[in-house]
């Protein structure tokens, strides 16, 4: 049975509206069948062995941790911080929006959950200081694709298991491009004030300031346990998710005493239904793509995009389209999990470091959260903000100028990326 047919079946089961990973595991069996080798056994083999793995382990614990931070209110606190710290500026809470994700990226490591968790208070505020909708969704949802930038990052690990690279770099490599994309959207948020005559949010206090950091003191210390555990060696990125677990447990349930026994039991069900549907997508996607291998799609597809051309650049900028378009209609894991096998080898012929490409292509799917037609991060904040989807997609739509461009400065300029792993690690 020709290849071509798995990625018609794909797209006809999409088309259906089933879930990602039903069409993934369906028309991976159904081209096993049809192909008559191997066993349609295979298809259960090869998707429990996508998911087992001891890196994986820090999916649940990291989406239980977001979790636990924000019912717990961990995240207001960071907000309140954000918002005395820049909140002064012209165009304040649009700064306060991204400054609080990029707190909360060393927490959660999830950008669905930036946007579920930061979304509904910022959004709020913004609404309530007359700040128009679609702004407000928009620089909310381009701040949300931080989180799976700076450490930790939930699709770093599933990008680290499928191509075999240290999640430890690849946590540090994320660092500095997660920095330069807040830059980036307080630049764009500045330029947007000054032409739409936005003002300042809030009288600037040293008081005010010194108040909501002991407030929120505490939740400030969690990416530092996180990143300051593994960059000192004191445990590995999974150990990492389970002491951020530990430590938001203590905050809600012993310090801030907000953390009761229903709201942890009903964080607790919603991680277990989050980590169900994300490993299910990793072990579809892990057949799909061993049928891609095991047919040498990597090898013609590799030959086929050198046929191109052998410049780096050009190589470099035809997976970035490549990427940004499998972004758009597929989910991040299972983009990851299918397309690693597929672009990694030629990124390794060219000379490209596996972290360096890593940090690549997350960034790539991070602003595939941001296009229709899947676009999860818009879907949750439409709900959030209830307004209409379209409208989340015209206010977002400016943000994504300057997340392009950092985008293009880390794909064309690796030590903005390879720095910090290099200093540390190498």
């Amino acid at each position: 049975m020709d290849i071509i047919w798995l990625f018609v079946m794909l797209a006809a089961l999409l088309i259906c509206g089933m879930p990602v990973a039903v069409a993934l595991a369906g028309s991976s069996a159904i081209f096993i069948i049809f192909n008559g080798s191997p066993p349609p056994m295979v298809v259960a083999h090869r998707m429990i062995n996508g998911v087992d793995s001891f890196p994986l382990l820090a999916v649940p614990f990291f989406i239980l941790a977001g979790n636990l931070m924000n019912t717990a209110g961990i995240t207001e606190r960071i907000f309140n911080f954000a918002l005395a710290m820049v909140g002064w500026m012209r165009g304040g809470l649009g700064h306060v929006n991204v400054g609080a994700s990029v707190i909360f990226a060393g927490m959660s490591g999830a950008a669905v959950a930036d946007a579920g968790g930061l979304g509904a208070i910022e959004i709020k505020a913004m609404r309530d200081a007359k700040y128009d909708a679609k702004f407000a969704v928009g620089i909310t949802a381009a701040s949300s694709t931080i989180g799976p930038i700076i450490p930790p990052s939930l699709p770093m690990v599933i990008y680290g298991v499928v191509a075999g690279a240290s999640i430890g770099q690849l946590f540090v490599a994320g660092f500095i491009p997660g920095l330069m994309m807040a830059a980036s959207l307080m630049l764009m948020i500045a330029i947007m004030a000054r032409r739409k005559g936005f003002g300042r949010d809030q009288t600037f206090y040293w008081s005010v300031l010194w108040s909501t950091f002991q407030r929120a003191f505490l939740s400030l210390l969690t990416p530092v346990i996180i990143v300051g555990g593994i960059l000192s060696g004191a445990f590995t990125p999974t150990e990492a998710a389970v002491a951020a677990c530990a430590w938001a447990l203590f905050l809600g349930l012993v310090v801030y005493r907000t953390l009761t026994l229903p709201r942890f039991l009903r964080v607790s069900f919603d991680t277990i239904e989050t980590t169900a549907v994300v490993l299910l997508v990793v072990g579809s996607a892990a057949i799909f793509a061993w049928i891609l291998t095991s047919n040498r799609v990597p090898e013609q597809f590799a030959a086929g995009l050198l046929a191109i051309s052998d410049r780096p650049w050009v190589i470099l900028l035809l997976m970035n389209l490549i990427l940004l378009a499998v972004g758009c209609f597929m989910e991040t894991v299972a983009a990851i999990t299918i397309m690693v096998p597929v672009l990694l080898p030629i990124a390794v012929t060219l000379g490209i470091d596996p972290v360096h490409f890593g940090v690549i292509m997350v960034l790539n799917l991070m602003l595939g959260l941001l296009t229709p037609p899947v676009g999860m991060v818009l879907y949750v904040l439409a709900r959030v903000a209830k307004i209409p989807f379209e409208d989340c997609v015209v206010g977002t739509a400016p943000f994504l100028i300057p997340l392009v461009i950092v985008l293009l400065l880390v794909t064309f300029i690796p030590g903005i990326t390879m720095w910090l792993p290099t200093l540390i690690y190498r």
